[in-house]
């Protein structure tokens, strides 16, 4: 029965939601007292294959895989993820798993702190460090977010599986066309308030980014301070926070069909990191960030503190959307009409980290 997976990462363990008609069921948690900062859904073979980033405080960080939805889990024997001898460094964190699209059916990318990625070439079995992008020369430049050196964002191009890009916290937006023989600083246009100049290079706290549904040379950025859209794949970025009751946040979702349309969670500034005016509220905007929408209905209406952190607001692939976020308060809502409206799924979970679903077979 077609349905959705919907996968919860969060400070102690991941939970896995099914939805069969209008009835959703939960089971975990899975790695129970691991951190779940990453998990991707690969739709791309016969069966969906789940991959999970875990970190365990005592055997350190991990990538799992299941070929049955979760109902048994695979570690390779070698770890998945490490950092070749010359770096003179270790994984701290697997903070993004991200698998290519059909013009690489094998190909799945990581983002780690500290700020790497590394690619793999079976599925997500094993992965290997992208020199170029751990060797560019403004790297000893970078500089540790508030939350770590993460490379949090993976973007693959379905035209081009050579087009890469990644964005660091907080070193900004880079991009390769080449398949990760070079890559270029794309942040022009986006803030840094914290830095010297008006326009600098890199630098920049980028908290996500996501591609439009239509136009793949769309993306939505939301930044330390601002929201921000590029219509050249990052050459170029504009302003669009007008209209947000606050431009500070870390989440950002496009629609996955729809164009023009994408998510935000605002929150109130990076020194009060609760819900913009204490209120839960997704905003949309339909027409590329000309103009937003709060979208409340279902909801809670009394003062609110659960924030949203970068990977947990997402998108499912069904017609209509689904909408799905989960907060620092344990909270998890979604929504079956494109954010229309909203119902939530659980509570008291612990922090969540990360929501991902997709629709496939339940």
């Amino acid at each position: 029965m077609t349905g959705v997976l919907l996968t919860v990462g969060t400070r102690k363990g991941l939970f896995i939601g099914r939805r069969r008609g209008g009835t959703w069921e939960f089971d975990g948690p899975h790695f129970n007292a691991q951190a779940i900062y990453s998990v991707a859904i690969d739709t791309r073979g016969e069966a969906p294959r789940l991959l999970v980033g875990g970190d365990s405080a005592h055997w350190g960080p991990s990538v799992f895989h299941s070929d049955d939805l979760g109902a048994s889990w695979v570690e390779p024997k070698e770890p998945a993820v490490k950092f070749p001898e010359f770096t003179g460094t270790s994984l701290e964190r697997v903070w993004q798993l991200q698998p290519a699209g059909p013009e690489a059916p094998e190909v799945v990318y990581a983002g780690t702190e500290p700020a790497a990625l590394f690619r793999s070439g079976d599925g997500g079995e094993s992965f290997e460090l992208v020199r170029p992008l751990w060797e560019h020369p403004t790297r000893s430049r970078w500089v540790p977010g508030g939350g770590g050196e993460g490379l949090h964002t993976i973007l693959t191009d379905e035209r081009d599986a050579r087009a890469v890009t990644v964005a660091v916290s907080t070193a900004g937006v880079f991009r390769t066309t080449d398949g990760g023989d070079s890559w270029a600083p794309a942040n022009k246009g986006v803030s840094a308030a914290f830095l010297p100049g008006p326009d600098p290079e890199f630098g920049q706290c980028v908290h996500k980014v996501s591609r439009d549904a239509a136009d793949p040379d769309r993306l939505y950025l939301q930044n330390h301070w601002g929201v921000f859209r590029s219509d050249d794949s990052g050459g170029h970025w504009t302003d669009i926070g007008a209209g947000l009751p606050s431009d500070f946040g870390f989440a950002v979702a496009a629609h996955p069909h729809r164009a023009d349309t994408a998510y935000v969670f605002p929150i109130n500034a990076d020194a009060d990191r609760v819900p913009a005016e204490h209120r839960c509220r997704v905003f949309r905007t339909t027409d590329a960030g000309a103009h937003w929408e709060p979208l409340t209905a279902g909801l809670p209406e009394s003062a609110h503190y659960g924030t949203v952190l970068r990977d947990a607001l997402c998108t499912d692939d069904a017609d209509p959307a689904g909408v799905y976020f989960g907060n620092r308060n344990g909270e998890l809502y979604a929504s079956a009409d494109d954010g229309d409206s909203w119902r939530q799924l659980a509570s008291h979970l612990p922090d969540v980290l990360c929501v991902r679903a997709a629709a496939v077979d339940v």
